[in-house]
């Protein structure tokens, strides 16, 4: 369905729709919470998404053996916005798309800026200051870097910084980090993370 075909279910839906908020900033501001896919393909639609993994899953039923594929996905717009999500189906292409719209109705705002004493640019490449994330026995730290490094992570963690728009940062893995949903969902954590934040007044005055 596409947006213009779009019945909004709830009322924040029928206010993006009717165009009395026009930007996700104030979504999050209000923490408003999102429930329908179509109000990020509105206020976001340059957004990026990339599928991390697919695999297929079995189960045993009393009817016999139960197969389906499990996709990973992350979506982003590289300028401070990410999500993640997960979709089962017995096809792949249904999965996928399973996958994006819970990643869509994840979408977080990601705080940058440069928290390298190597750099101090100013500039909104990097991080803040170092944050860590956990998802099951994956724990991941991500630490400023100076302008023009370059993201040093594994694959997985690498493609989630890049759609939320970090360009330079170090990582730290722990854990059992052969699990890609582990792995991609303690990057995304730790980008949540930095939303919370509190920088000392010296800081907010330089």
């Amino acid at each position: 369905m596409s947006t213009t075909e779009w019945v909004p279910k709830t009322e924040l839906g029928r206010l993006v729709r009717d165009g009395k908020i026009t930007s996700i900033d104030e979504i999050f501001s209000n923490h408003y919470k999102i429930t329908e896919p179509q109000i990020v393909d509105i206020l976001l639609p340059n957004l990026e998404q990339e599928v991390l993994d697919i695999k297929l899953v079995q189960k045993q039923t009393d009817a016999g053996e139960k197969r389906r594929y499990k996709a990973i996905v992350v979506v982003g717009n590289r300028d401070g916005y990410v999500g993640i999500g997960t979709g089962k189906s017995v096809h792949i292409v249904p999965a996928i798309e399973k996958a994006i719209n819970q990643a869509k109705l994840n979408i977080i705002p990601v705080r940058r800026g440069c928290g390298s004493w190597e750099c101090a640019c100013n500039e909104l490449h990097s991080l803040v200051t170092k944050v860590e994330g956990k998802w099951g026995s994956v724990r991941i730290v991500l630490i400023p870097a100076p302008k023009g490094l370059g993201i040093v992570a594994g694959e997985m963690q690498k493609a989630v910084l890049e759609m939320a728009g970090i360009k330079d940062c170090w990582t730290r893995s722990f854990g059992e980090t052969r699990t890609t949903l582990s792995v991609v969902g303690a990057t995304y954590m730790a980008l949540k993370n930095t939303n919370k934040i509190v920088l000392p007044s010296l800081w907010k005055t330089v």
